[in-house]
C-alpha cells in the first residue's frame, strides 16, 4: 500500500477504518433478495396484475401473436430492450426454478411466494409457445426494429415479428431449455399446485420429444435466424440441451427412460472440452453439476462421468489448485471476455453452492489434485463473489440497483430511462426516447434488483448508459443470483 508511510502518524481509530478489509462488512442478503426478485417485475410484458410492486410500469404488448391468430402475451423482455426472446427466457426460468429447488427452504414464506410468482409469469408464457403441435414459438419482437428505437414498452408501435420453427425444422436448443424450465416448474409447484405442475411436466415432455426428434440448431433455419442473431444465436451447439431437458426430465419424473438416455448419450452429446462454460447457450458445468446429485447421493455410477467433469469444472475457480486457470479482476471478480460479465459470476457462484450442498449431505470433498476442497471452500469462494457484486469492490459500487447506498444510476434499460408512462402519459415516439439515452441524467425510473453487466476486467464501471455491455441488465443474470442470495441470508455467516 503507497500511503503507508502515513499510518504510524494516524490515530489507532482512523487506522482501523482505513485497512478494514471490504470484506469485514456485513451485507444485508434477505434484502437483496427480496429486490433481486422484485426486478422481474419491470421486466414483465402483458397485462400486468392489480398488485403489481413495480408501478411505474404498465401493460405492453397486448396484441403478440396476432399474426398467428394465437396468444403470446406475457412472459418477459429478457434486458434493457422489448423483445421477447425464448431461448434466453426458457433459461432463466430454468435458473429460478433451480433456486427454489435448492434454496427455497431457506427463504423467508413472503419471498418464497414472490419467487414462485416470477417463475409463473414466465411459465404461463412458455405453455403459450409450445401450445400447437409440432410447433414452437421462440421470440416474439423484431429486434432491428426494436433496437432502433429507444422507447418505452408500454409505446412501442415497432414490429412485432412472431419467430415460429415449424417440424421438421429443428429447434433443440429452445424446444429443449423449454422443456428444461417446464420439467424443473413442475417440482417448484408440485405441492402447491399439483394439477398446474402436472400441466408443465406433460409439455415439458411434448416439447423435449420435439426437441429430440427434429434435432438441430433454431439458428440455422433462414426464417428465424434474421431474427435471433446475432443476439442468441446457437454458438455452443444444441447437444448440451437435449442432454439438460432430460437430466430435468429424470429429476422431475424419477423415470428409468430418461437416466438411460443421458447414460447412453453422455458420449455422443456430451462436449468434454468444453465443460467450464455456463449460461443461457452452454449448460454443461450446470448440467454435470445437476446429474452428480444422483452420483454423490444415489450411489449411481452408470454417471460417473457426468461427476467427473463437474469436479473437474469447480477445481478449476479454485485458486490454490493446480488446474485453477479461470481468470479474475484483480479486485477478485471472475471475469470471462464478452459482455453481461455478471452473469458469470453469478451462474458459477450459483453452481458452487448447488455443489456444496451435494458434498455436504454425504460428508464428500472434492480432490482437486494436490488440495482437497471442502464445501465449505465453495461456499467461500461463492460468497466473495456475491460480496463483490454488492458493493465489496475497487469502486466501492453495488452492481444491484437500489441495494446499498451507492449503485449504477444510468442502466441501459430503456423503460427505466424514460419517464413512466404515469408521469408523462404522452406518447414517446421510435426516436423521441433519444434524449433521454443520450443524457447525463439518472434514469427515471429505477429498476430496483436488476443487476447491470457489470465492471471489466480492471474492476472499473463508468455507469454509462450507452455501454450497453457493462450497463445493461439481463433477466439471466439475476435468476441464478435469487437462489445465491436465498443461501446467503439464511447462512450470512460462514465459519
Amino acid at each position: 500500500m503507497k500511503h503507508s508511510i502515513f499510518f504510524h502518524h494516524l490515530p489507532m481509530f482512523l487506522l482501523f477504518l482505513i485497512v478494514l478489509p471490504n470484506s469485514a462488512r456485513s451485507h444485508d442478503y434477505l434484502d437483496a433478495l427480496s429486490k433481486a426478485i422484485l426486478f422481474f417485475e419491470g421486466q414483465r410484458s402483458g397485462f400486468l396484475p392489480q398488485d403489481q410492486r413495480m408501478n411505474w410500469r404498465a401493460n405492453s404488448g397486448l396484441s403478440d401473436g396476432w399474426t398467428y391468430n394465437t396468444d403470446l402475451t406475457g412472459g418477459y423482455y429478457d434486458a434493457g430492450d422489448n423483445v421477447k426472446f425464448g431461448f434466453p427466457m426458457a433459461f432463466t426460468t430454468t435458473m429460478l426454478s433451480w433456486s427454489v429447488i435448492e434454496f427455497g427452504d431457506s427463504m423467508p414464506p413472503h419471498e418464497l411466494r414472490n419467487a414462485l410468482v416470477a417463475i409463473r409469469w414466465a411459465t404461463d408464457y412458455l405453455l403459450k409457445t409450445v401450445s400447437q403441435p409440432n410447433r414452437i414459438f421462440v421470440q416474439v419482437g423484431d429486434p432491428r426494429s426494436d433496437h432502433n428505437c429507444w422507447e418505452r414498452p408500454e409505446d412501442m408501435d415497432t414490429d412485432r415479428t412472431v419467430y415460429a420453427v415449424d417440424a421438421p425444422n429443428p429447434a433443440s436448443d429452445v424446444a429443449g431449455e423449454t422443456a428444461a424450465a417446464l420439467a424443473a416448474s413442475s417440482m417448484v409447484f408440485g405441492s402447491s399446485d399439483p394439477g398446474y405442475a402436472e400441466t408443465l411436466l406433460r409439455n415439458a415432455i411434448k416439447a423435449f420429444e420435439f426437441a429430440d426428434t427434429y434435432r438441430g440448431a433454431y439458428s440455422d433455419n433462414a426464417n428465424v435466424k434474421e431474427g435471433v442473431c446475432p443476439y442468441y444465436c446457437d454458438f455452443d451447439g444444441y447437444q448440451d440441451e437435449l442432454l439438460w431437458a432430460a437430466a430435468w426430465l429424470r429429476r422431475a419424473t424419477k423415470g428409468d427412460n430418461f437416466l438411460e438416455y443421458i447414460q447412453t448419450n453422455a458420449k455422443t452429446l456430451g462436449a468434454d472440452d468444453n465443460i467450464n462454460e455456463f449460461g443461457w447457450d452452454n449448460k454443461h458445468a450446470g448440467l454435470n453439476v445437476l446429474v452428480s446429485k444422483e452420483v454423490l447421493e444415489g450411489n449411481m455410477y452408470s454417471l460417473e462421468s457426468y461427476k467427473a467433469s463437474a469436479e473437474s469444472f469447480l477445481c478449476t475457480l479454485i485458486p490454490e489448485t493446480s488446474s485453477s486457470h479461470i481468470e479474475y479482476t484483480p479486485g477478485g471478480l471472475i471475469y470471462r471476455p464478452g459482455g453481461s460479465n455478471l452473469q458469470h459470476a453469478t451462474s458459477i457462484a450459483f453452481l458452487e453452492l448447488v455443489y456444496a450442498n451435494y458434498l455436504a449431505r454425504t460428508s464428500l470433498t472434492l480432490n482437486c489434485g494436490n488440495v482437497y476442497v471442502s464445501a465449505q471452500t465453495l461456499r467461500q469462494h461463492a460468497k466473495k463473489q456475491v460480496d463483490y457484486i454488492l458493493g465489496d469492490n475497487p469502486m466501492g459500487l453495488s452492481y444491484m440497483v437500489g441495494y446499498g447506498s451507492s449503485y449504477p444510476q444510468r442502466i441501459h434499460h430503456r423503460g427505466s430511462s424514460l419517464p413512466s408512462i404515469k408521469d408523462h402519459p404522452q406518447f414517446i415516439a421510435c426516436k423521441e426516447g433519444s434524449i433521454y439515452f443520450n443524457s447525463t441524467n439518472p434514469n427515471s425510473n429505477a429498476l430496483v434488483g436488476a443487476i447491470v453487466g457489470g465492471p471489466g476486467e480492471d474492476d472499473v464501471y463508468a455507469d454509462d448508459r450507452a455501454d450497453f455491455r457493462k450497463s445493461e441488465p439481463t433477466t439471466y443474470i439475476n435468476a441464478p443470483f435469487v437462489g445465491v442470495l436465498a443461501y446467503f441470508a439464511a447462512n450470512p455467516n460462514l465459519d
